[in-house]
């Protein structure tokens, strides 16, 4: 394992985009990342936007552009309900995304009496929004060297072709994966558990051609993390659909034991798979980078043991004073050696006035 760190990457926001309605900063909640040129994209968990900044001369990325994802996708929800996203994908040609799928449980607020908070903890909310896999088509700005989201554009690989925003098929509340999953023998039991009770809970999306895997942060089985490998297929202009495989399996599973920890992000990276590891409930652990070799080049369901993966190298968090601070949550290629990792709920010493917050850079060790 190797002592990969190398610096730190200023990232810098408008404050007059970066509030959610409840009053929360984006870099307080960042949860995904994904760079595309000269672009870095960002999610924060609490909101139903994307944020897109860019490169500067410096180092640092700034230009703070907002995307609203209602106008690109069909939100089952109402428009100012969170999403959760998790996740950020590119096949070159869209912005992929996905939701947590989670539930959620309440949680006690302190200047409550013991009463309330201990009702508090019996509530578990469902968030239809969270229910979201989606592709935007991307754009390539030739004046700007920017890339834009667009609901419908020209195919860049095909130009007598369009591109369009789409997301999975559903039934308004819940999507087609979630009902594919209602029977699985691993999932099933965990789909009315909370994401931060070691239920069901995606963080983190790959894309290679026709494939798309998930990265499951819980349920964690026995020290076992799950991939989802799934196929979609055009439904509508605006939707999309799973597709079977030759056994009519509508998902394929993959098992890789991280050493007891759930799976936070996903990076493709040649044939490889990056996992950022790290725990599947609400608490201070271990965080680390591995490497799953081929993992992108499986012919079938799989299972690799912890002496099949390379541990990269961890990742520092939060810990006594600063207890479930500097959690990473997303990582990213800032180029083909080098992965970028930025953290939800970061430390004061992470942050950078009132609306920057710093990253981190890590060599990637071959």
């Amino acid at each position: 394992m190797s002592n990969a760190y190398k610096k730190k990457i200023l990232l810098n926001f408008n404050p007059d985009l970066s509030f959610n309605p409840k009053g929360r900063h984006v870099r307080d909640g960042l949860s995904a990342t994904l760079r595309t040129g000269n672009n870095l994209w960002i999610a924060c968990d609490e909101r139903s936007t994307i944020e897109r900044l860019t490169l500067n001369e410096d180092g640092a990325f700034g230009h703070h552009v907002s995307y609203n994802l209602n106008e690109y996708l069909t939100l089952p929800a109402n428009a100012d309900c969170e999403i959760d996203i998790e996740g950020f994908a590119s096949d070159g040609k869209y912005l992929w995304l996905v939701g947590s799928h989670s539930l959620m449980r309440k949680k006690p607020k302190k200047d409550e009496s013991p009463e309330k908070q201990i009702k508090r903890l019996a509530k578990v909310k469902e968030d239809p929004n969270r229910y979201l896999l989606a592709r935007i088509p991307l754009s390539l700005n030739e004046s700007s060297g920017d890339y834009e989201l667009c609901k419908i554009c020209p195919d860049k690989l095909d130009y007598s072709e369009t591109a369009s925003a789409a997301q999975l098929a559903g039934d308004g509340v819940r999507n087609q994966l979630m009902e594919a999953l209602e029977n699985d023998v691993h999932f099933k039991h965990f789909l009315k558990i909370p994401g931060k009770d070691n239920g069901f809970d995606i963080e983190g999306i790959a894309v290679r051609k026709d494939k798309v895997f998930l990265g499951i942060r819980g349920p964690v089985l026995r020290g076992w993390a799950v991939i989802l490998e799934l196929r979609v297929e055009e439904l509508t202009d605006n939707y999309f659909r799973l597709k079977p495989d030759k056994k009519h399996r509508l998902y394929k599973k993959h098992f890789l034991h991280l050493e007891g920890m759930g799976i936070r992000d996903l990076q493709v990276l040649n044939d490889d798979l990056l996992v950022l590891a790290g725990p599947s409930m609400d608490l201070d652990g271990t965080i680390a980078v591995y490497r799953w070799k081929n993992g992108l080049k499986q012919e079938d369901e799989s299972i690799t043991h912890r002496k099949e993966l390379d541990r990269l190298f961890d990742i520092p968090h939060g810990h006594g004073e600063t207890s479930g601070k500097d959690k990473a949550e997303g990582i990213t290629l800032f180029d083909p050696r080098h992965l970028l990792v930025v953290f939800d709920s970061p430390t004061s010493e992470r942050k950078n006035g009132d609306a920057g917050v710093e990253a981190d850079l890590y060599e990637i060790p071959f």
